[in-house]
């Protein structure tokens, strides 16, 4: 009878094993190096080398030094050249607010949507910081021939175009930084991502990303700045919103050349850092079970992503957090501007609330790798703005032009959430397939949600534009209930991974030490999240 129960034991224990790992068994010799990632080539299966915390902490420094700058420079021309747009609508722009306008707001989200898939899978194939570079490059063209056109047509394949340059920047920068963290296992909208994903461990991952989400705000404040000096040009060569796209589309240009000269793809290609180096930092992100580059594309990892509930509730939260980004990131000047301010009160007003979405953005960051949180900053960062969109609504007819002020820059808080769920997605996501198809669909849906945005507010609703404030206040009450049940469901699959390696653990002897001998040698096969049974989801 004894031997009867131990056998079924033994079968439940590998039943256990498979759900998690798929069908590859803990046996590390089934572990085929072709089939892992190139951090598995560089440093093989097994830890040799220790290195001390003080070394440790002085090449995560030399990574702060180089990386987080460098993406922080590409974002913060993204964001410029994005919200261009929204400066050039009271500079001149002979496009006024309405339908037409609407549909030129959306042709840069349509051109993110039509590329988006495409350009994740190219990434995944070529060297992505190469790749990221000519982007850049490219959409500073695109950008300088805005100045151009003065119609519906061109203004709108000129978005459109843009849109599919620049959608292969938030994937590519997650994914440098989460390799990051699996190149340094003591360090932490789709490209940035996935850089960043690379070279930093998961409890690092938030606050670098954001590092360079933060340009957001600061975009903000110097957009408005220089679009107010330039407000003041008087001469009639160059209307001013042509100077606007001429000069931003020039920096453009420069960060690309940058990023082609000193952004590495991966710890395993920093030429910046020695071999010991390089092995130091993959060492560092072992235990973080998150994989750095693989260039093969496997179909079994796409499956399970789409499979996977959490992704669709992250694509959810990304559509409910998007859709008051297209919304504001086009006609916040028209908003307040429509409070009774001058074209050149409207431009410097704006400025504080790019500070305090800096601010938030930074905080969020920090606690979310200080409590090892994801959902948590999300709902603080959008409860102010739903505090701030109710007083726009609340005191409209008001007159008030200070209160409704401070309800614009209350309104800044929530783009932290965005990045914040880019975090979420390096944190808790493994296989370089899955990853990528995640962070694909990720920015996808954010920019379906943008488009939906752009049409938000009609000119009919003018100048208060309360319907659309009104649904903005409504998507995020229901993203707060929607980041509380991923927050849930994360802790629940912990707990059962937990079980399960315990069961694993009782059924083979093992110590403590056994597993993390069997944690280290799957950290660079290139297993998903669900896959392997040592990784530990973030709440």
């Amino acid at each position: 009878m004894s031997e009867k129960a131990s056998s079924l034991d033994r079968e439940r224990v590998d039943s256990d094993e498979k759900d998690v790992i798929g069908d590859r068994s803990q046996d590390t010799s089934t572990i085929n190096s072709a089939d892992g990632d190139e951090a598995l080539r560089l440093v093989g299966l097994v830890k040799t080398t220790q290195f001390s915390e003080e070394y440790n902490l002085k090449l995560r420094r030399k990574l702060d030094l180089l990386i987080p700058p460098l993406c922080a420079a590409v974002y913060f021309t993204q964001f410029l050249d994005k919200t261009s747009l929204n400066y050039a609508s009271i500079m001149g722009f002979p496009i006024a607010p309405g339908t037409n306008y609407n549909l030129i707001s959306a042709g840069f989200y349509f051109g993110f949507l039509v590329f988006e898939f495409p350009t994740v899978y190219i990434a995944q194939k070529l060297r992505i910081a190469k790749y990221l570079g000519a982007n850049i490059i490219l959409w500073g063209i695109v950008l300088m021939l805005h100045a151009i056109p003065t119609s519906f047509g061109p203004f709108f394949a000129l978005r459109f175009l843009l849109g599919m340059c620049e959608c292969c920047v938030a994937p590519i920068l997650i994914l440098i930084i989460s390799m990051v963290g699996s190149l340094i296992s003591a360090f932490d909208e789709i490209n940035l991502i996935l850089s960043l994903s690379q070279f930093y461990k998961k409890n690092e991952q938030a606050s670098r990303i954001s590092w360079f989400y933060v340009m957001n705000g600061c975009t903000q404040i110097f957009g408005g700045f220089v679009a107010y000096g330039i407000s003041f040009y008087s001469g009639t060569r160059l209307a001013p919103y042509k100077i606007i796209y001429i000069l931003l589309g020039g920096l453009a240009i420069v960060v690309g050349i940058c990023v082609l000269i000193w952004l590495p793809d991966s710890p395993v290609h920093a030429r910046f850092l020695t071999k010991e180096e390089r092995i130091a930092a993959l060492e560092r992100v072992r235990n973080d079970q998150g994989g750095t580059e693989n260039k093969t594309i496997k179909r079994e990892q796409i499956f399970e992503a789409l499979l996977d509930i959490r992704t669709w509730l992250v694509v959810l939260s990304t559509i409910l957090t998007s859709i008051p980004n297209g919304a504001l990131s086009n006609y916040s000047n028209i908003i307040i501007k429509g409070f009774g301010y001058t074209a050149k009160q409207t431009l410097i007003l704006n400025t504080p609330a790019g500070a305090i979405a800096a601010i938030s953005t930074l905080f969020c960051g920090w606690y979310s790798d200080k409590k090892n949180e994801r959902q948590t900053p999300i709902i603080m960062a959008l409860i102010p703005t739903i505090v701030g969109m109710a007083m726009l609504v609340g005191l409209n007819n008001s007159g008030n032009k200070g209160a409704l002020l401070f309800g614009i820059y209350l309104i800044g808080t929530f783009g932290s959430s965005l990045s914040t769920i880019y975090a979420y997605n390096a944190s808790n996501t493994s296989g370089y397939t899955k990853k990528v198809t995640i962070n694909g669909l990720t920015l996808a849906f954010f920019a379906v949600g943008n488009i939906v945005g752009t049409q938000l507010f009609q000119p009919q609703d003018a100048p208060g534009y309360i319907p659309g404030k009104v649904a903005i206040m409504l998507l995020l009450c229901i993203q707060l209930f929607v980041s509380g049940l991923l927050r849930w469901v994360n802790l629940r699959l912990n707990r059962k991974k937990r079980a399960q390696l315990e069961r694993l653990k009782q059924a083979r002897g093992w110590t403590d030490e056994d597993v993390q001998r069997e944690r280290e040698k799957h950290a660079f096969a290139d297993l998903t999240d669900k896959q392997n049974v040592y990784f530990v989801y973030t709440a």
